[in-house]
C-alpha cells in the first residue's frame, strides 16, 4: 500500500495534468470555431469550380485537344499521394486514422504494380510513415497548418504538382485528408486531384443532385473550351488541396478538443480513486496508531 506522501504527491501531479488538458480544450475550442468556418465558407467554391468543370469536360466531343490535367498521361503506372496530417499530437486519432488509410492506399497501388510516391503534409503523418515507407517519401511539408490553412501555401504545392505530371514525374494524384464532419466526427477522404476526376455524388448536396437532375443547360463558350479549361484546372488544383488543408486544420482541432475533454474527465475520475485511496489509507494508519497506543497503555 502506498504512503500519503506518495499519493498526495500523485494527486499534485494529476491535478496538474488536469488544468493542462483543460486549457488545451478551450484553446482547441477556440480555433475551431474559427477553423469550422473556414472550412464551411470553402465548400461552395470548391464544389462549384468542380462542377463547371466537369459540365466543361462532359461537353467536349473528344479528349484529344484537352489540357493535360484533363486527359491525363495516358498512363497510369506511377502514383503520388498527398497525405494531410498534423504537426502536433495530441488528438486523439486524427492522424492515425489517415496514415492507416494511406497505408491501404500504398498497399493497394503496389499490388496492381504501380509506383508510388509520397508528399507529407504535416510532421505527424511522416514520422508514422517513415518508418515502412521512408523510401517513398519524396518531401515533407511542415508547419503548413499549424496556426490555420494558408492558400499561398497550396498553391505553391498545386505549381509544384503540376510542374511535376508535366514532367512526367506521375500519373495520377490523390490527397487523403480527414474531413470535418462535426467536432467528435471526422471522415478519412481520399480525393483523386490528377487528372481532373468529377466529385462523387454524395459530397455534393441535395443542390447538386438537383441540377443533376434537373435539365441540362447549353452555353456558348468564348473562348473555346479547351482555353478555359487550361485556365481552370491549374487553379482547380491549388483550390481542392487548399480545401483538403481547411477540412484537416478543422478536424485536427474537433479532435484535440475531444481528445482534451475525455483527458480532463478521465484525470477528474483519477483523482476522485485516488483521494479516496488516500483517505482509506489516512484512517487506516490512524487506526493502527490507537490500536497501538491502547496495546502499550493495557501492557504498562
Amino acid at each position: 500500500m502506498p504512503n500519503l506522501k506518495d499519493l498526495r504527491i500523485r494527486i499534485a501531479s494529476v491535478r496538474s495534468t488536469q488544468k493542462i488538458t483543460s486549457a488545451m480544450k478551450m484553446m482547441a475550442a477556440t480555433k475551431l470555431r474559427q477553423a469550422q468556418s473556414a472550412a464551411e465558407a470553402g465548400r461552395p467554391f470548391a464544389d462549384r469550380l468542380e462542377r463547371v468543370l466537369a459540365g466543361l469536360a462532359a461537353s467536349l466531343p473528344t479528349l484529344d485537344g484537352a489540357p493535360k490535367l484533363l486527359a491525363g498521361s495516358g498512363r497510369d503506372d506511377a502514383h503520388l499521394m498527398v497525405v494531410v496530417t498534423a504537426d502536433r499530437g495530441l488528438c486523439g486519432g486524427f492522424n492515425s486514422s489517415v496514415v492507416r488509410e494511406a497505408r491501404r492506399q500504398i498497399a493497394a497501388h503496389r499490388a496492381a504494380g504501380k509506383k508510388v510516391m509520397l508528399v507529407c503534409v504535416g510532421r505527424k503523418g511522416r514520422d508514422q510513415l517513415r518508418r515502412q515507407y521512408g523510401e517513398l517519401i519524396i518531401d515533407t511539408l511542415e508547419n503548413i497548418t499549424r496556426q490555420g490553412a494558408d492558400y499561398a501555401d497550396a498553391q505553391a504545392l498545386g505549381s509544384r504538382l503540376s510542374d511535376m505530371f508535366d514532367a512526367g514525374e506521375f500519373d495520377t494524384a490523390s490527397v487523403i485528408y480527414n474531413r470535418f464532419k462535426s467536432a467528435i466526427s471526422q471522415v478519412v477522404t481520399v480525393r483523386q486531384i490528377v487528372p481532373f476526376a468529377p466529385p462523387p455524388p454524395e459530397e455534393g448536396g441535395e443542390e447538386t443532385k438537383a441540377e443533376d437532375n434537373g435539365p441540362k443547360a447549353m452555353y456558348i463558350m468564348e473562348p473555346s473550351e479547351e482555353e478555359i479549361l487550361a485556365d481552370l484546372l491549374p487553379r482547380n488544383l491549388s483550390v481542392q488541396i487548399f480545401r483538403a488543408l481547411l477540412e484537416s486544420y478543422a478536424s485536427e482541432q474537433g479532435a484535440r478538443m475531444t481528445a482534451m475533454d475525455n483527458a480532463t474527465r478521465n484525470a477528474g475520475e483519477m483523482i476522485d480513486r485516488l483521494n479516496l485511496t488516500y483517505n482509506r489509507t489516512r484512517q487506516a494508519n490512524i487506526t493502527r496508531e490507537l490500536i497501538e497506543i491502547i496495546s502499550g497503555a493495557e501492557a504498562l
